[in-house]
């Protein structure tokens, strides 16, 4: 199948294993900490300090993470994120097996968590084109995001059934487990040459140049700027209601119960797996300015749908609609990335590209909740759909996002 193209090229099914291992792991962590949590705290605030702790450090050190991307050897940085991670995870474990884990010790490894996270995700992207020709870009990038889906459907599956069989230990133990084999994977790469253009600024001083070398690639491209700019807003109107009001519109609209809420959660990947089983079969993409913003706005509508007074089946459908239109957005910009940015500012870009997409989302939290209490959960759904189509369609109103090719 085309889809699979990129893994003939062994280099990058090396990176895709590995890192599919990683995030299976990723996911069965995010359900065993959150029993222990309960267990131990009874605490929502608890869960919610944990994925801000999470998300802070990955905000302030994105940036330096991008420099870095372009600095050093991505394969390398890779690995030290990898080890660094198991090792957060293997000391959550060992704590947790000899009974003297405490609430401030996830918030700790929480941070160091967030950390890798900032220097590992630029690598990622910027590696990728590195391992794989240009006609595999679909492919691989395809293939990224259904490892993540697959992350989300198989990793809490299994961090349930290990909780039950040997408790969080043995879950938390798996997580660390998942890191160590996806450094293993990575290890086999470090022979490539991955260093950066000799152009590269260095010592601490040039970081600031580094940054500012950034920021005009993405200021120079229409592209690039008005989409950064555009979906740091749309990424509010779409997480928001899914992260925090869904449980609400199950309980209050739909007037559901914890298995239509599983129902739900379980057709947004759906969705996004057959965006991607779609998209992975194209060697080349076209028209991908007005193919991208029109799965943003299809996703707006489908999200929309979620808070109209509908039957069961079409919300459903809509939800699948939502996540296989954002997979056509996300595929894209990812191909738009690789192949418009210089391979050596590809990491600062992609760094500024994901400050962008996170930096307002806490607030953007903090309001969602405000407006599902004020406004319930349905009118959250609907008008956070419209804002996200309006605000895409805005997009288009630039030239050079509507024949961006």
């Amino acid at each position: 199948m085309a889809l699979f193209r990129a893994l003939t090229h062994r280099s990058f099914a090396l990176l895709w294993v590995g890192q599919t291992i990683s995030r299976v792991g990723d996911h069965l962590y995010q359900v065993a900490l959150a029993w222990w949590v309960l267990e131990k705290t009874g605490s929502a605030l608890a869960m919610g300090t944990v994925l801000t702790f999470s998300m802070v450090p990955m905000l302030l050190f994105v940036l330096i993470g991008g420099v870095a991307v372009d600095r050093l050897p991505r394969v390398r940085l890779l690995l030290i994120s990898d080890l660094g991670r198991g090792i957060a995870a293997a000391g959550v474990a060992w704590l947790a097996l000899s009974g003297r884990l405490e609430i401030w010790h996830i918030y700790g490894a929480s941070l160091l968590f967030g950390l890798a996270d900032a220097f590992f995700q630029p690598a990622y992207l910027a590696l990728v084109p590195e391992l794989t020709p240009v006609s595999a870009l679909t492919s691989a990038n395809s293939l990224t995001s259904l490892s993540m889906q697959a992350g989300r459907i198989v990793g809490p599956a299994l961090g349930a059934a290990l909780v039950g069989l040997g408790g969080t230990t043995l879950a938390f133990a798996g997580n660390a487990l998942s890191f160590f084999a996806a450094a293993l994977l990575v290890l086999p790469l470090l022979r490539l040459s991955t260093a950066p253009a000799p152009s590269a600024s260095q010592g601490v001083h040039g970081i600031g140049r580094d940054l500012r070398e950034g920021l005009a690639v993405v200021a120079g491209s229409p592209i690039l700027w008005v989409t950064i700019l555009l979906f740091s807003l749309t990424n509010i109107t779409l997480a928001g209601p899914f992260a925090v009001a869904l449980p609400f519109l199950v309980k209050d609209h739909l007037h559901g119960d914890v298995r239509t809420l599983g129902l739900l959660y379980a057709v947004f990947p759906i969705g996004y797996v057959l965006g991607g089983l779609w998209m992975g079969r194209y060697p080349r993409l076209r028209w991908r300015g007005l193919v991208s913003y029109g799965g943003a706005i299809v996703a707006g509508l489908g999200l929309a749908v979620l808070g109209a007074n509908v039957p069961l089946v079409v919300i459903l459908l809509a939800a699948l609609i939502n996540g296989a239109a954002l997979e056509v957005f996300g595929l894209i910009w990812t191909n738009i990335l690789q192949t418009v940015v210089p391979g050596d500012k590809l990491g600062r870009v992609a760094s500024f590209d994901m400050l962008g997409s996170f930096m307002l989302l806490p607030i953007g939290y903090g309001l969602t909740g405000w407006a599902t209490e004020a406004l319930g959960p349905a009118l959250v759904f609907i008008a956070g759909g419209l804002l996200t189509a309006l605000i895409t369609a805005l997009g288009l109103l630039h030239p050079a996002v509507r024949r961006f090719d």
